[in-house]
């Protein structure tokens, strides 16, 4: 069985991680928006930061006009680790209104909404971290390596004994 390439692994899970990040970003707004949480103090400008940070984060990850090279690899890894805080903090945030008060909230039941952000909430660090874990990877296995009897700084060859400093011991 063939091994899958690391630009298609990587292109997967930063795929379904952005859309995932949309998922969490259109259940915050619904919930926002139509059940009216917006009314909530402190609650509803969260969900509403919520949704703007998903959706910006989302379509950055998907979006084909991406920088080249250097930048583009952190500004990638930059938006993925930002997917990962908002969802982790959604999540976290959830779980813990289920329990207790939250900013003087509290959810009750786990009913589709709530389970839907929950899913999408773990896709997203899933498929998220699993890209980052791919990218540092990829680069690790992509940087030059020393040859041994280097060092890691030596990447030039050995240097000359013509142009040593004479040992003074001698």
């Amino acid at each position: 069985m063939a091994k899958p390439s690391p630009h298609l692994f990587l292109t997967a899970t930063r795929t379904l991680g952005a859309l995932a990040l949309l998922v969490v970003g259109g259940v915050h707004y619904q919930q926002y928006h139509y059940d009216f949480y917006s009314a909530i103090p402190t609650i509803g400008p969260l969900f509403l930061a919520n949704f703007v940070a998903s959706t910006v984060l989302g379509l950055f990850l998907l979006s084909p006009f991406r920088a080249r090279g250097r930048l583009g690899t952190t500004l990638d890894r930059l938006a993925a680790l930002a997917g990962v805080g908002v969802a982790a903090g959604a999540f976290v945030g959830l779980l813990v209104s289920e329990r207790t008060l939250l900013f003087g909230f509290s959810e009750q039941g786990y009913r589709f909404a709530i389970v839907l952000a929950l899913v999408s909430e773990a896709v997203v660090m899933v498929m998220l971290a699993l890209f980052l874990i791919g990218e540092l990877r990829h680069a690790r296995l992509a940087a030059p390596r020393s040859r041994p009897g280097r060092s890691a700084g030596d990447r030039h060859g050995p240097i000359p004994q013509d142009t040593l400093a004479p040992d003074p011991k001698r």
